[in-house]
């Protein structure tokens, strides 16, 4: 049932779907057959059951959390004082692209999230090459969240115990141990909640992300006794450059403000609600991380940074010189990081239901329980995937192919704000990006900017990430595409008439 004023049902056959079996990577869906193909799936539909607050909660839930309890200990020594501006600069990226994305959002609201916009604006192509980078951002970010989960959970086990879990069995290959089984247990334990509805994870979400504010403020409470104003001096000691290195890597901090997006086929009033959402979530983000960079720099040396896993842990304990506040972040820090695997995990099995709807991916990821809602055999396969490489692979690796493929996703989908636009100036938005074309196209080049300033070796990673889903879509997608197969059938229906 469609709600909210969503287009009508159309017939696949009869849609204007762009370029047919003579063109296939540029055949685009248009925006109404997405709509109305929204929330189905092989065997049930999605069920729309989440507020204006709960979408808030997801994209909240998504990007507060590891950027702001573990990167900004590795990008303070680069950064230096000056750590708070790179995170500003990263938050402008972010910004322009969460414009872009609301417009969007309200005007496409499905699970597809910037793949679906791409499918409408840019073509079939383009769309998977954008889906495949969301497969890496959502699917390799929940992996790296669940690597640093680790760290602080050494860090409250020391406190409260006295004992912490062996580097053998804490840490991945390269790093001195052989798994990290704390990073493997988060994602599994994330698996159980998440197939129990979407509704039912939502409150349980909302529940952590309480828990990562208030712990949050408590920091910055806590550490604005412990400033240091020579702290801050000289701002940037190691150079201008050195802030844009360190915005590139901060910009992870922000992944996971689009999630909210993907849930568009859940929402209970998807037009108004999910660019509401995508806003609010990134201004909350935001002033967090720059209160916490501020305080955070003031109270400790930029240079003791270095090389330390937990570093707000540690402040709260200098600041205070008793170990249980330390203790209290710690705890915080675990429930902050694990809501963001939850919330980061909802998001990619979304996107790969879509993807699949359209047949680019195996039916079986837009297969619906229809007992709890939820696309059961989607949500295993990926929590498994997701388990598997944080057990195993680095946090510094995995955050920079992150970032990477995320800043190409939200490149992407400024560009396709301003496709729509000129392609279908009529169609109704709740939501308008300010001050346009300028916007999108700064988001366009602010991420380009960023992507830029990636090391080498990660741009190495993300040029075999994009061959290797190249030749998925080549020999699979491609030849499986719902929207080809429909072409092909009508153009060989023409034929025979």
């Amino acid at each position: 049932m469609l709600d909210h004023g969503q287009a009508p049902p159309v017939s696949p056959a009869s849609s204007p779907a762009a370029a047919g079996p003579r063109n296939p990577l540029l055949r685009r869906k248009p925006v109404e057959q997405l709509v109305a193909e929204g929330g189905h799936g092989e065997g049930g539909s999605l069920r729309r059951s989440l507020t204006m607050w709960q979408l808030t909660m997801i994209s909240i839930g998504a990007t507060l959390g590891t950027g702001i309890f573990v990167v900004l200990g590795e990008a303070t020594p680069i950064a230096g004082p000056a750590v708070w501006i790179a995170f500003i600069v990263a938050g402008l990226t972010a910004l322009f692209s969460a414009l872009s994305y609301a417009e969007l959002a309200g005007s496409i609201p499905v699970s597809g999230s910037s793949y679906s916009y791409a499918y409408a604006t840019m073509g079939e192509l383009v769309a998977w090459i954008c889906g495949w980078c969301l497969v890496l951002e959502y699917g390799v970010s929940v992996a790296a969240v669940a690597v640093g989960w680790g760290q602080y959970l050494n860090e409250l086990l020391d406190g409260t115990v006295g004992i912490t879990i062996p580097e053998t069995f804490s840490a991945p290959l390269g790093e001195g141990g052989y798994i990290n089984m704390p990073a493997l247990v988060v994602v599994l334990l994330c698996m159980v909640f998440l197939l129990r509805g979407a509704k039912e994870s939502a409150r349980i979400n909302s529940i952590m992300v309480g828990v990562k504010i208030v712990t949050l403020v408590l920091f910055c409470v806590i550490g604005f006794m412990g400033i240091k104003a020579g702290n801050y001096t000289p701002l940037a000691p190691l150079g201008v450059t050195a802030i844009s290195t360190a915005a590139s890597m901060l910009f992870f901090s922000y992944i996971g403000f689009d999630a909210a997006s993907t849930a568009g086929e859940e929402a209970k009033n998807p037009k108004k609600d999910l660019p509401r959402a995508i806003m609010l979530s990134l201004l909350i983000v935001t002033v967090l991380y720059c209160l916490v960079a501020l305080v955070a720099v003031g109270a400790m040396p930029w240079q003791d940074f270095e090389g330390s896993e937990a570093a707000l842990a540690q402040i709260m304990e200098d600041v205070t010189g008793h170990s249980f506040w330390s203790v209290v972040l710690a705890a915080g820090a675990v429930v902050a990081i694990a809501s963001v695997v939850f919330a980061v995990l909802y998001g990619q099995t979304r996107i790969l239901f879509a993807m699949s709807r359209d047949g680019l991916v195996p039916k079986a990821f837009a297969k619906v329980d229809e007992k709890t809602g939820t696309p059961r055999i989607n949500t295993i396969i990926v929590c498994l995937f997701c388990a598997v490489l944080a057990a195993f692979i680095p946090l510094g690796e995995l955050a920079n192919a992150t970032s990477i493929g995320t800043l190409f996703a939200f490149a992407l989908v400024n560009a396709a704000v301003v496709i729509l636009r000129f392609t279908r100036p009529d169609m109704n938005r709740t939501f308008k990006v300010a001050l346009f074309p300028v916007t999108p196209i700064l988001g366009f080049v602010f991420c380009a900017y960023l992507m830029y300033e990636l090391p080498w070796l990660t741009w190495a990673y993300f040029g075999g990430w994009m061959a290797v889903g190249l030749v998925i879509y080549f020999l699979y997608g491609m030849r499986r595409s719902s929207l080809g197969l429909t072409a092909l059938a009508a153009a060989e229906e023409l034929t025979d008439k």
